[in-house]
């Protein structure tokens, strides 16, 4: 099975890189903007609160999100290429915790790249490329757990777990708004590099990662057509035709949904999700296997284009 993912990995990208070779050859330097378009927010959302002999009451606490959503497209005459960077990291003291008053708010990394080469007549919208995929989904540190007996209990870790997903398929485009993507062929591997997690990802102990063989689907959105307003969205689905820990059917779910609206040149208010849910991630406690949801609102300093 790694044979075949290399293998694929391998011929996804000397295809892409064979073909953008020669299309970058054709490209005067001065010419170039003119096939780019680089588009996203990055932000930082920071609170403090300190209380020194404030009979009120309250907790003295502080947190602090930094964000980044990056979507890179390139597009010249049959060739399409669209990557995007979902990624944050929070933390958050608070006075109220007895121990680990420092705890990690959230963390997230989400890469895509889609490469196409079009296949159907040229429309004003519509367009159909045979495409090649990748994604990758991890963390940067260590998680935990707090039970209320004042430990803590680690439940991840970096690559422990981490999704690589390569496939090739179909990608349907309209009018750089929808982006819609199906592959009958999509290899995922699960890695876990801390052997202590490996249970509850599906990974077997003895092994750092596992590959299954499936298809994917994919759906995107990317809406900037009113002024300082960008809302972005990103569905992804995964089921393996053969894997023992996992039916086919059972689908793998990331759903991203991003909304921000600027105003005054550097500030910013946004929403953003994240839903998950895999039927091989195991929680130590029924029901063992659960949907996973993220939801952050906010206003910052922010940066969109």
């Amino acid at each position: 099975m790694k044979k075949v993912l290399i293998f694929l990995a391998v011929l996804s990208v000397i295809s892409a890189h064979s073909v953008f070779a020669a299309e970058q050859d054709s490209v005067p330097p001065s010419k170039w903007k003119q096939y780019w378009r680089f588009t996203g927010v990055v932000g930082l959302k920071i609170s403090q609160v300190q209380l020194v002999n404030w009979v009120a009451g309250g907790n003295s606490t502080f947190a602090g999100i930094a964000s980044a959503n990056l979507t890179l497209n390139y597009k010249r005459q049959r060739i399409a290429w669209d990557t995007n960077l979902n990624t944050d990291f929070g933390a958050f003291y608070s006075s109220d915790f007895t121990s680990y008053r420092w705890r990690k708010g959230n963390d997230n990394i989400n890469f895509g790249t889609t490469f196409g080469y079009e296949i159907s007549p040229e429309t004003k919208k519509s367009r159909w490329y045979a495409a090649a995929n990748g994604t990758f989904k991890s963390q940067y540190t260590r998680g935990y757990e707090f039970p209320s007996d004042g430990t803590r209990v680690k439940i991840s870790n970096w690559l422990s777990p981490s999704y690589t997903e390569l496939s090739v398929g179909i990608n349907w485009k309209w009018d750089k708004l929808v982006n819609l993507y199906a592959s009958p062929f999509a290899g995922l591997i699960t890695s876990c590099t801390d052997s202590v997690l490996r249970v509850s990802y599906g990974v077997p102990v003895d092994k750092t990662a596992f590959a299954s063989l499936g298809m994917a689907f994919g759906a995107g959105v990317m809406y900037d057509g009113v002024k300082n307003l960008l809302i972005l969205t990103n569905l992804q689905l995964f089921t393996p035709y053969t894997d023992p820990g996992q039916k086919f059917g059972h689908f793998n779910v990331d759903w991203n949904f991003m909304i921000s609206y600027q105003f005054l040149k550097v500030l910013s208010v946004s929403l953003t999700t994240n839903l998950r849910y895999y039927p091989k991630v195991l929680f130590p406690e029924e029901p063992y296997k659960r949907v996973q949801f993220q939801e952050i609102f906010g206003l910052g300093v922010a940066y969109s284009f």
